[in-house]
């Protein structure tokens, strides 16, 4: 019985044989198929022509007052009162500190006794020269002692003015022991508490410091390059916005993309000199600042307009960067993609500038970017404009960068 069931286990090991090698050469078959060729990638695609936008500068700038002026004691005593709160906005002619009165009265009081000692003085003798005169025409005293009565009375004409002006510079005195404020501004940290010994002929004199924000300054330098441009385009009639840190960054364009306006201003000022240790020429432009938005010494982003010219917008997002340098993704007239150097130059809203690398009429890929490879074959689409602009241009000014 055993002896029979051997050519059956060998009939099946047979026929699994068989099965595994059909098995073996249909999969050899499978392996050596070629793969199907991955379908075209859709991308967006914006034909570049040339657009009027304008043409910029940018800096780096340091803000200031657009007066600065130190408030001080003008006379010696003890600072009795602080009439304002500091870093709040005070106007001209504003009271701030009271000085002790009492040794500037006493001063006044005897500057006027002075004066009327001086007035009897020059009356009494103006009346003893009219005697004289008198007696001289009839011959009863000599010129001589005309002469001397007419030189007293001149001399006691002087000491009666030298009394006045003592009145008025006691007067005066008095006046400054109110310190008040010469111009409108925000008041800085008072230097000097209440009860301290003031003088108005040391730096003990020095109260607190005023400094006008409104308009505000800011100063910056070009390069001489720069500059040249500058002078070659609107010159001093170049507007210049502004660029604070509250609107600068990401919360700039979103300023911008809200429609809120950059703060503009005009040069008032340009160096005569280059510098000759940094090469550059010294600018100040001058802001409105009524809101306080801005502070005295805060660093400041700001760009010139120098004027217009055609240049090529791509948007940024069309903008890739490799080994070497920023390239963008070329569509050509077969649907397929190559990468492009370009060069770069300054924002405009959302795009780039494009110097060189583009020419009027090509397509650029500005999506998908990441799954593009050269010679990959593309689907383009056209690409849809924001309402109210035309493709590839920037919807507000934003802030240049340099490349």
């Amino acid at each position: 019985m055993p002896n029979s069931r051997l050519p059956r286990v060998a009939a099946s090991l047979s026929v699994a044989l068989v099965l595994a090698a059909c098995g073996d050469k249909a999969g050899d078959g499978k392996q050596g198929a070629a793969p199907a060729a991955p379908p075209p990638v859709s991308v967006t695609a914006l034909s570049v022509e040339p657009k009027r936008v304008p043409v910029t500068i940018e800096a780096v700038g340091r803000t200031e007052g657009s007066r600065e002026v130190e408030v001080r004691a003008r006379v010696t005593g003890i600072l009795e009162r602080q009439l304002f709160r500091e870093g709040e906005p005070i106007k001209a002619g504003t009271p701030m500190y009271r000085i002790e009165r009492a040794p500037f009265e006493i001063a006044l009081q005897q500057a006027r006794a002075v004066l009327a000692q001086e007035q009897a003085r020059r009356d009494r003798a103006a009346g003893e020269a009219k005697r004289l005169q008198g007696l001289l025409a009839s011959r009863a005293i000599s010129q001589r002692e005309y002469d001397d009565a007419a030189a007293s009375l001149r001399q006691l004409d002087a000491s009666l003015q030298a009394a006045r002006a003592g009145v008025r510079q006691a007067e005066l005195n008095l006046s400054y022991t109110t310190v008040k404020a010469p111009i409108s501004g925000v008041a800085g940290r008072s230097q000097r508490s209440e009860g301290s010994l003031v003088s108005g002929a040391t730096e003990a004199g020095l109260l607190t410091t005023l400094t006008r924000t409104d308009p505000l300054w800011v100063r910056f330098s070009l390069s001489e390059g720069e500059y040249a441009r500058l002078r070659a385009g609107r010159g001093d009639a170049s507007p210049v916005t502004l660029e604070s840190p509250a609107t600068g960054g990401a919360n700039g364009a979103a300023a911008q993309a809200a429609g809120a306006p950059l703060p503009t201003g005009r040069l008032n000022f340009t160096a005569s000199t280059v510098d000759p240790r940094l090469g550059t020429v010294q600018l100040r432009a001058e802001f409105p600042n009524p809101s306080l938005a801005l502070l005295p010494g805060q660093f400041v982003r700001l760009r010139v307009a120098i004027g217009e010219a055609d240049s090529i917008l791509v948007p940024q997002s069309a903008v890739a960067q490799g080994d070497r340098g920023p390239f963008v993704w070329v569509i050509g007239a077969d649907d397929t993609v190559s990468p492009r150097p370009v060069q770069t130059g300054e924002w405009v809203g959302r795009d780039w500038i494009v110097r060189e690398g583009l020419k009027a009429g090509e397509r650029v890929a500005i999506d998908n970017l990441i799954r593009l490879r050269p010679g990959a074959k593309v689907q383009p689409k056209p690409a849809q404009a924001p309402a109210g602009a035309a493709p590839g241009s920037g919807d507000k000014p934003a802030a240049p960068a340099a490349n």
